[in-house]
């Protein structure tokens, strides 16, 4: 059930993270505050395709 998603600053739109999550438990797309290096601050971070 576990499945590979990627991570997109929700600012500056670069793929910064690589992550797994259980389909079962997260049906949504995941969403989390983050580090972006590119950034250099801390944004959201959503779940891209």
């Amino acid at each position: 059930m576990r499945v590979k998603i990627t991570l997109v600053c929700s600012e500056c739109k670069q793929r910064n993270y690589d992550t797994v999550k259980n389909k079962k438990n997260d049906p949504d797309r995941l969403e989390m505050k983050k580090y972006c290096r590119f950034c250099r601050k801390h944004t959201v971070h959503k779940e891209s395709k």
